[in-house]
């Protein structure tokens, strides 16, 4: 695996073409059960996993803050907003396409997504080859926040930061109905404890298998190389 940070310049003057591979997560509340970096560890996780074995991808450090605006509610939430994140991903991917032949974003934050397809499109349009893809899989059961889903992938990621006797359901309520109020007022508003969804009966060898999925799906989307001219997204 390649790794930015055991690289030299002269490394990568002398390698081949690479395509830089930079995670991009959130510093947001999880529940109580959780770690704020939850997204970002995830992000990293599946980047690391896609670019193991293959010298044609770089593995850059990530981005960890990200737009978290609607979990501000909540102690430890660190949101640097959509403006921001886009001019910040922007200018790396113009700083970064200036040797990387690609650069491609793994997001692990949904609340990411418009700064994304404004940031890669604006890089499209000047010429980089960028695109961005999202750490979920076709056919793989999801929640909202904080549940069963990212607590079993934790528990397969980094089990020592989850605090299972902490789990608790959250609102349950189908995301669809709660999105109005939660971009309006916030998660807190909606939900007290942080949680969309239910974490418990969560557990690693779900995480594992939902993390390979995930992997595997992100790898494929990668090297097709197929963004969508609307979004910049490599689909699945």
């Amino acid at each position: 695996m390649a790794h930015i940070d055991e690289l030299t310049w002269t490394d990568v003057r002398d390698g081949p073409p690479r395509t830089l591979v930079v995670p991009v997560g959130s510093v947001e509340q999880h529940g109580p059960h959780l770690p704020l970096v939850t997204d970002v560890a995830i992000a990293e996780v599946v980047a690391r996993g896609v670019v193991a074995d293959d010298p044609s991808l770089v593995l850059a450090p990530a981005v960890p803050y990200g737009a978290a605006g609607e979990h501000e509610g909540f102690p430890g939430t660190v949101s640097i907003g959509h403006e921001a994140l886009r001019l910040l991903l922007v200018e790396l991917g113009r700083s970064a396409c200036r040797w990387a032949s690609r650069l491609v974003f793994v997001n692990g934050h949904g609340g990411n997504v418009a700064s994304l397809v404004e940031a890669v499109t604006r890089l499209r349009y000047e010429g980089r080859d960028a695109a961005w893809v999202s750490c979920t899989a076709p056919g793989t059961r999801s929640d909202a926040h904080a549940g069963r889903t990212e607590t079993s992938l934790m528990l397969a990621v980094a089990p020592a930061a989850v605090r299972e006797d902490a789990a608790e359901p959250g609102t349950t309520t189908p995301l669809r109905e709660l999105l109005p109020r939660m971009r309006a007022d916030g998660v807190a508003a909606i939900s007290p404890n942080g949680i969309l969804g239910d974490p418990t009966g969560a557990n690693a060898e779900e995480g594992r298998a939902l993390l390979a999925a995930i992997t595997t799906a992100v790898g494929a989307a990668i090297h097709r190389w197929e963004p969508d001219e609307k979004s910049a997204r490599l689909p699945f």
